[in-house]
């Protein structure tokens, strides 16, 4: 499935060019990214080196065991997995001049692995069953200081939302930082595709999606939370016959996922 670009090609060239230092700083400010992490699955960590690209990254919101199934009724935190993280690279690629890692199953990573400092952008679902112990919570909180940019999905209801604000707040307790609602004129909903509305069709029935997010003390975003709402989903079934889905409401969870990557690269 391709999505038509609206974007020119200087402007292009000159967000990937920008987006290419990003990686490098965040792991160079982070001073550890090299140090050793024990997973308890092989699958788990980075396998090589590939912060001077676009790679894909996930992170793993509870202890699992060996061998643990990954991927729908698997693992919570797992859900899309390989498949929306490798189309939705795949669409990057083709509407950009970014250098992105394709073909290829995306990292996992703890937050308390130091090699995620390398990646800026990285993906969470379903926290409402995340269990993060303290050096976890540490890492997410230097992580997102650091400039590291996270997308929040998949996930529903006060129930959930409250797990995933009694988190938060134990990397971040001071007052200043607050998960806020977003509007259409947010500039992450308009630095790639001009997006004209935020009503979407909500995926889980009676839940209505919003768009949150956090700030920095500098403005910048530092992660955006879909609530109510599933884009990776809509990227995961893109282009399955067997699980048709509105070429609308595929094309619009790209053109959020797009933006998103592009506002995490650029700023």
């Amino acid at each position: 499935m391709k999505i038509e670009n609206c974007k020119s090609q200087i402007i292009l060239i000159m967000v990937a060019l920008a987006a290419a230092l990003v990686p490098g700083t965040l792991s160079a400010a982070s001073g550890t990214a090299n140090k050793a992490f024990r997973y308890e699955d092989d699958r788990l960590g980075e396998s090589k080196d590939e912060s001077d690209k676009f790679k894909f990254a996930r992170v793993k919101l509870q202890p699992m065991y060996p061998g643990a199934f990954l991927g729908d009724h698997g693992e919570m935190w797992s859900h899309d997995y390989p498949e929306a993280g490798l189309h939705f690279s795949k669409i990057l690629s083709e509407l950009s001049k970014l250098q992105v890692v394709l073909e290829e199953n995306e990292y996992i990573f703890s937050f308390a692995d130091p090699n995620l400092m390398k990646y800026p952008f990285a993906y969470m679902c379903e926290v409402g069953y995340m269990q993060l112990n303290d050096e976890e919570i540490k890492g997410m909180r230097e992580y997102l200081l650091r400039g590291g940019f996270l997308l929040i999905d998949d996930f529903r209801g006060s129930g959930e939302m409250r797990n995933l604000e009694y988190h938060f707040k134990r990397a971040f307790p001071e007052p200043e930082y607050k998960i806020k609602p977003l509007d259409i004129t947010h500039p992450i909903f308009n630095c790639f595709f001009s997006i004209k509305s935020l009503d979407v069709r909500p995926p889980y029935g009676r839940y209505r999606p919003e768009f949150l997010g956090v700030e920095d003390k500098h403005g910048r975003l530092m992660m955006i939370i879909n609530y109510n709402n599933d884009v990776s989903d809509y990227w995961q079934w893109s282009g399955d016959p067997y699980q048709p889905l509105p070429a609308e409401d595929t094309q619009g969870a790209y053109k959020f996922g797009v933006n998103y990557a592009f506002y995490a690269l650029t700023h």
